[in-house]
């Protein structure tokens, strides 16, 4: 049952190791899957080669290879290639626009706008963060109390001071463990978190609203000075896991919750 798992180990990404994360996970699918790895852009190219399903891991901000992720994702759906996650994601994967769609429908997302003359929509605060609509990771991030840019090209919102970020990591519909950074300006320095009822109550509704039968999940968050969770972003492409700041229970129960999805995924 061999797959083609879909990775760039040399991203450089910041306060991570994209490359041990999945060193790890591929020894550990070995036995099942056979996993053979390969840079994103050259996915496509290998499709024709008899893999049972391509399984997207850590291959970086898709925008940093664009053109050859589109192909590839045509390709893959002419060829009815099974792809996991699988192609019908509603979040990350298709872009930003379900920040807005959730903001509109009154999800507990930090409200979103992609207008800067729709500002008067959004709570007033001092500040005010701006960043790309086809942005990842942070890139092209900024800050400040008058926001511009083109009507449906930029993502506004307002800067929350939160308490704290914490991440919900699923798969398909089951959660598996949660994260937290204590100091908000240290994304990635994580620490395990007990999640309350409340709080899982919260990641579950995005994982219900995104309808993916199968796949690996992220639920970011942040902690308003009200004391609610606000959702950040809800990741369905390419989460990074943090599976190195686990320990090796939890990390089993994650490989043995993966393995079994992939079996179900291919039938």
């Amino acid at each position: 049952m061999p797959l083609l798992y879909v990775t760039d180990l040399a991203y450089p990404a910041r306060g991570r190791r994209y490359c041990d994360e999945d060193i790890f996970l591929t020894s550990r699918l070995r036995a099942d899957f056979g996993p053979a790895l390969c840079h994103p852009a050259d996915a496509e190219a290998l499709l024709p080669l008899g893999f049972d399903a391509v399984i997207v891991r850590n291959s970086g901000p898709v925008l940093h290879y664009q053109e050859a992720y589109d192909s590839f994702r045509a390709a893959a759906l002419a060829a009815g290639t099974p792809v996991y996650n699988p192609l019908t994601g509603r979040a990350d994967m298709a872009g930003k626009q379900y920040l807005l769609d959730l903001t509109a429908a009154g999800y507990p997302v930090i409200p979103t706008i992609d207008d800067p003359a729709r500002l008067a929509e959004l709570p007033q605060v001092p500040q005010y963060a701006v960043k790309p609509k086809q942005g990842a990771d942070s890139i092209g991030l900024t800050f400040t109390a008058t926001p511009d840019g083109p009507a449906g090209a930029v993502l506004i919102q307002p800067r929350i001071d939160f308490t704290y970020e914490v991440s919900f990591y699923f798969v398909d519909d089951a959660f598996q463990y949660a994260l937290y950074a204590p100091d908000p300006a240290r994304r990635w320095d994580l620490e395990p978190y007990a999640p309350t009822e409340a709080d899982l109550d919260f990641a579950r509704a995005f994982i219900a609203w995104n309808t993916l039968d199968h796949g690996i999940q992220r639920v970011d968050a942040c902690r308003a000075p009200s004391g609610e969770l606000l959702l950040v972003e809800l990741e369905d492409l390419n989460p990074y896991l943090s599976l190195d700041l686990l320990p090796a229970e939890v990390q089993n129960t994650f490989i043995t919750s993966l393995t079994r999805s992939l079996h179900s995924f291919l039938g």
